[in-house]
This record gives structure tokens, sequence and C-alpha cells, in this order.
């Protein structure tokens, strides 16, 4: 996926089996690929998410976490963490591939957050493997000017 394209509709269960569908959403979206549960930077990442979780109610988004755990994993991780945003389970790597988010060195998977208006389109891509706060930044950065648009 590239900026200015849309998003294809896609389901994926969630880490409480709930079938998530981006079809029906009628706000934005955050999107964030991360590479695996209870990782230490994924960690940070996602207690990032979760610790601003209000601003981006407020900014009118959706947060939605994505790696190739399954229900099990994701659970225990948002459990674990207090969650309280969905961890799609994208066990055979299918929503990975639509988006393009790449390995790293070949070996591991790639963090990368989209941020898609309500439209479906792709507004925002952002990549750094190492800094996952900075993904939550970005994300809020780029919802502050959406909504000024």
């Amino acid at each position: 996926m590239n900026i200015g394209e849309k998003v294809p509709e896609f389901q994926m269960l969630d880490q409480n089996g709930i079938q998530r569908t981006n079809k029906k959403l009628k706000s934005p979206l955050v999107l964030f690929f991360y590479p695996k549960d209870d990782t230490p930077g994924c960690t940070i990442e996602v207690c990032g998410f979760r610790d601003k979780y209000d601003l981006f109610k407020v900014l009118g988004a959706e947060v939605w976490g994505v790696s190739n755990g399954n229900t099990a994993s994701h659970l225990a991780f948002a459990n674990k963490n207090k969650l309280q945003y969905p961890l799609l389970c994208d066990t055979n790597d299918s929503l990975r591939k639509i988006f393009g988010v790449p390995k790293v060195l070949g070996l591991l998977d790639g963090r990368v957050t989209y941020v898609i208006d309500r439209k479906g389109i792709v507004r925002h891509i952002y990549r750094d493997l190492l800094n996952g706060p900075a993904h939550i930044k970005e994300a809020i950065r780029v919802l502050k000017e959406l909504q000024n648009q």
C-alpha cells in the first residue's frame, strides 16, 4: 500500500475471537504492524498506543494492532498490558503482504504504522523498526492534520 491508495476490504480475528473488518468503519483507522507479542520493543509500542488511546478516541480514530500471533498469544499480551484496542491475528501474514510490510534483514517482521482516513485512503505511512514511541507521535500528528482539513 502507498499513500493515496484505497485499502482493500479485509477481515481478521482479534484476540477475543471477534471478526474485525474495515468494511464498516466510518472513522479514521490507525493500523500498526508490530513484529511479535511480548518482546521489549513491541511492548513499549503497544503500551504507548494504550496510554494515548483516549486521545485517539478524541481525534475520532480507531486503533488496531497487527502481528502474526494467534488469539491465545494476543489475548495474553493484551491482558498483561491492559490494552483496550484489538490486536488482529495475521497468522499467515496475509494482511502484512497486502500492505507490503517488509521484513528487516530478511528475518524480522517490520514495524509500520498506517493512518487511513474515513474513506479508506492511506494518508500516512511511518516505518521505524527501533522507535516504537515515534509511531504514536506520528499517528497523532497526522490525525490532527486530517481534522484541520
